[in-house]
């Protein structure tokens, strides 16, 4: 495959980010926007999962249930299932059930499209990672921080008893030899 042609098949990632989404606390692609993006018909992607079920287990793929159809329809605002074009609950697929299509849907665009999906969920992972490292940085700073505020006010509170004592200092009893006059 040379490397024209899959700088042609190239789409931008904002396109395919906005076909990811958070459902069952999982990243999944929809059925229909994964057989836009395949270049073929839904009911056709769907024919092939199903002749190749066995590849698609439970934390690959899942049906959406109608309450979570309704819930997703209702994030667009629309009232029309037609214009969703989902009559029908869709198959979810997780990153791993995506990766796994390649194998079913047998051709070049599929597999070209496939390789760049994998690419954004990669980059999605990394960027949760590095966000995740960074929200935990915070918290390690805000600790040393809260820690520093205590022992900033301890030296303070010090500082107070120090003050205290020389503004009403206690009259001393002189220590040492004692001369005949000062008696």
């Amino acid at each position: 495959m040379s490397e024209g042609k899959e700088n042609q098949l190239m789409l931008p990632d904002e396109v395919i980010t906005s076909k990811i989404y958070f459902i069952r606390g999982e990243k999944v692609m929809l059925d229909r926007d994964l057989a836009e993006l395949y270049g073929v018909e839904t009911k056709y992607l769907k024919r092939q999962v199903r002749r190749n079920i066995l590849r698609f287990p439970e934390d690959f793929m899942f049906e959406l249930t109608q309450e979570e159809l309704q819930i997703w329809r209702s994030q667009f605002g629309t009232s029309n299932p037609e214009k969703m074009g989902l009559r029908y609950p869709p198959f979810a697929f997780t990153e791993t059930g995506v990766a796994q299509l390649s194998g079913v849907l047998n051709s070049e665009k599929a597999i070209l499209i496939n390789n760049q999906i994998m690419r954004v969920f990669i980059k999605m992972r990394s960027m949760l990672m590095d966000t995740l490292t960074l929200k935990l940085d915070i918290e390690e700073i805000k600790k040393k921080l809260t820690n520093q505020d205590k022992n900033i006010e301890l030296v303070f509170n010090y500082l107070d008893e120090l003050m205290e004592k020389q503004e009403n200092p206690k009259p001393r009893k002189r220590i040492g030899f004692l001369r005949d006059d000062e008696e």
